[in-house]
């Protein structure tokens, strides 16, 4: 007998997943008589319509695209394929003619807070029923669930309904208050000075928007951490592993209340871990990362040294086709009014694959076939799969390690060096991260004493199907793991595309576009000039030609430097102000003397030669550039020949002797950020074609509003932050600054606009 459902009217969810897109593949290539309703959500700016249509140019259809050729693919697809847009639960046109619901929509996340889980696999697969019934529909529903439904149990487990007491419409309505709930903690007062306390550290040099947004930030995401972490106990305390299963097995319970108990028919597929096709529609097709390849690749990548399986338990993974082909023989085959049918797609009672057989094939894959690493292949660890209770205790050991490491790191000075080490150190805690989250989410799974029976599920083959090795089949026998895993599987998952972080990195000098409407800004300290505020007083009191001058005013600097230090922690604008008022009683005739002179020499040599060549760049570009400081406007005038602008805060002066004042607030960091999007707007600059170069962690909020930010020497906040965003970072000489003579003599008189910074 083979499987044809004719001209059926089939009702399709989840159609633009990984397991959707292969059944909808399936029906088009193989049941040509069929109609597909495919429920869809738009998603950001695609419509649902614009989504399904998407799917055509997908990998899946390629090879029915190209027996058919493009135009009549499109045309059959156009013809067979409505789409239906909304949540589970809206049906489409004429829900009554349908004949056939495929239902394998759901959150496969094994870490999802409580309140989504529930609100696809619970709540939303309620709303699809109702629907249905109040519709007065009677398809046959065919319902793709997880085998691991049962997987916090022993021993063999029968093809059946889930055993417990667990009552899915009471867990659904704590599931959403929960959120709720645990939102209304976040907000206590003890918990908001935790985030608010956290965030001034973190970022507090930025300003008050940056603190008020990272406290923010840090409430929601411990919101869903603790609703993660409510998932998972709700989840163990009745007898589940997870959310996930949970929510899994509620979801069955209500389609057999609901749908089932209405004498409607209901088959219920249950497949394992859901990896590549081994035939269709081409031996190793995929959708991206499955559940087992984040830890396969991160174990290619030399990421995992240990893990803590059971050797001897059994891995239960099954192709992707073998999944649809059982769902559509379930679906094509007759189903009773009165109970409902449930099919393992598995393989761990037929056709076995213990951990240390997975483990063998993939060690010897990525020995064959090594990922590429800076310092050329990367080798695999041997694993020797510890016991939990030891590999909890040296996970723990080197994240401790790492949080240490990561404290002192930040202390270092702003160098090449320590930018190495803080990458070294970044790659460290990535891989501890991500070994921590992957014993969490798997350990479950890869200790598994589960089996899951198979015989409804053979009987089905053995009816449907033309022998182990026919396309449309599910037969697991006829699987060979080591040509599956080596040869089909490892290599697919292989050839999915990736960021590269070395292609980010060398993205640091593409040609500039030329345009008017371009700003490049430049800040002064640590990027143009190789010069903090103190040395800059220090060269001024160096010129006046006292000797007593440097260490008197060195002396005083050390002993306000506790203050200075906390003024920079807390506020760059604050630190600025503290540390100007030293300039009070200078004399603005004396200091521009000493900026022609010596002081100005030794401003122009601690120049960055790669930060002029920049700016030439730009110019040549027909860009406008901006130097921006937060430093004395009279300093900055060394730089000035270089740009069309220098915007700096300017001294308060009383009869041509300095205050110690501002004439206005500096304008730093968010106010920076501010002043950018107004001279931006008052100009007609486009921000996201425009250039910023910034040093300091301050500079975040500035640089985040261009398009093309860039982070130069800069120190380890701002280097994080760069990574993490994918900014360039560069490197800039000070060496071989030229004297711009020609430059001078042709600026204009008065570059400086007040009241910038």
């Amino acid at each position: 007998m083979s499987v044809d459902l004719g001209s059926a009217r089939i009702l399709l969810t989840g159609g633009t997943g990984f397991v959707g897109q292969a059944i909808l593949e399936r029906l088009l290539s193989g049941h040509p008589g069929t109609t597909v309703l495919v429920l869809a959500r738009p998603k950001g700016e695609l419509s649902a319509q614009q989504r399904v249509e998407a799917l055509l140019e997908k990998p899946v259809f390629s090879r029915w695209r190209a027996t058919l050729g493009d135009e009549a693919a499109r045309r059959r697809f156009a013809e067979r394929v409505q789409v239906v847009e909304g949540d589970l639960g809206a049906l489409g046109p004429e829900p009554e003619r349908l004949d056939l619901v495929l239902h394998s929509a759901s959150s496969v996340n094994f870490d999802d807070p409580i309140d989504r889980a529930f609100a696809t696999n619970v709540t939303g697969v309620a709303k699809l029923y109702q629907g249905l019934l109040d519709a007065g529909a009677d398809p046959h529903v065919v319902h793709i669930s997880t085998a691991y439904v049962n997987a916090a149990r022993k021993g063999p487990v029968i093809e059946g309904p889930v055993e417990h007491e667990a009552d899915w419409r009471a867990e659904e309505q704590a599931a959403r208050s929960a959120r709720t709930r645990v939102d209304e903690r976040s907000r206590a007062p003890e918990e908001l000075r935790r985030f608010l306390k956290a965030a001034r550290q973190d970022v507090g040099k930025v300003g008050p928007q940056a603190v008020a947004e990272a406290t923010e930030a840090a409430r929601r995401a411990w919101v869903d951490a603790e609703l993660v972490e409510y998932g998972r106990a709700r989840a163990q305390s009745l007898g589940w592993t997870d959310a996930y299963t949970l929510t899994k097995a509620l979801a069955e319970r209500l389609a057999e209340e609901l749908w089932l108990g209405g004498e409607h028919r209901l088959s219920i597929v249950r497949p394992s871990i859901i990896e590549s096709a081994l035939r269709h529609p081409y031996p190793g097709w995929i959708d991206g990362f499955k559940v087992a390849d984040p830890l396969i690749v991160a174990y290619g990548r030399g990421h995992l040294p240990e893990f803590p399986g059971i050797p001897d338990s059994v891995l239960d993974v099954v192709p992707v086709d073998f999944v649809v082909n059982a769902a559509l023989a379930a679906a094509a085959t007759a189903a009773p009014r009165d109970r409902a049918r449930y099919f393992h797609v598995v393989s761990g009672t037929s056709n076995p694959l213990p951990m240390h057989q997975m483990y063998e094939n993939i060690r010897a894959y990525y020995t064959a076939h090594p990922i590429p690493g800076a310092d050329g292949p990367t080798s695999v660890p041997a694993w020797q799969f510890p016991g939990g209770i030891r590999f909890e205790a040296s996970l723990s050991r080197k994240e401790v390690g790492a949080k240490v490491g990561a404290s002192m790191l930040s202390r270092l000075p702003a160098t090449p060096k320590a930018r190495e080490l803080a990458d070294s150190l970044a790659s460290a805690e990535k891989r501890l991260r991500a070994l921590h989250r992957f014993s969490e989410l798997y350990q479950a799974y890869v200790q598994a004493e589960v089996v899951f029976d198979d015989a409804a599920t053979r009987t089905l083959d053995a009816e449907t199907s033309a022998g182990p090795q026919d396309d449309a089949g599910f037969d697991v026998t006829a699987i060979d793991w080591a040509h599956y895993l080596q040869e089909i599987h490892l290599p697919s998952i292989a050839a999915l595309p990736r960021r590269s972080r070395r292609a980010q990195d060398e993205r640091t000098r593409e040609p500039l576009a030329p345009g008017g409407d371009v700003l490049a800004v430049f800040d002064l300290e640590g990027t143009v000039l190789h010069a903090n505020l103190v040395q800059q007083y220090l060269w001024l009191r160096d010129a006046e030609r006292d000797v007593t001058a440097v260490p008197r005013e060195f002396t005083k600097i050390l002993a306000l430097l506790p203050r200075y230090l906390a003024a920079e922690r807390r506020d760059r604008s604050e630190f600025i102000r503290s540390f100007l008022r030293l300039h009070k009683g200078m004399r603005v005739d004396d200091i521009k003397r000493y900026l022609d002179g010596r002081a100005g020499r030794r401003l122009r040599a601690h120049l960055l030669a790669d930060a002029l060549a920049r700016v030439e760049e730009h110019r040549a570009a027909g860009h406008h550039t901006v130097l921006v400081t937060g430093g004395v406007d009279l300093l900055a005038d060394v730089a000035a020949p270089w740009f069309d602008e220098v915007v700096a805060s300017g001294l308060h002066s009383r009869d041509g002797v300095l205050t110690g004042y501002l004439a206005a607030p500096p304008v730093v960091g968010e106010a920076r950020a501010a002043w950018l999007r107004g001279y931006a707007a008052s100009g007609g600059f486009d921000l996201a074609k425009s250039y910023g170069y910034g040093d300091s962690q301050a500079d975040t909020s500035w640089l985040r509003l261009l398009g093309n930010p860039v982070a130069v020497n800069p120190d380890q906040r701002l280097y994080g932050y760069a990574r993490a965003h994918h900014w360039n970072v560069v490197e800039w000489r000070r060496t071989g600054v030229p004297r711009p003579a020609d430059l001078v003599e042709t600026a204009a008189p008065d570059q400086r606009a007040q009241g910038g910074d």
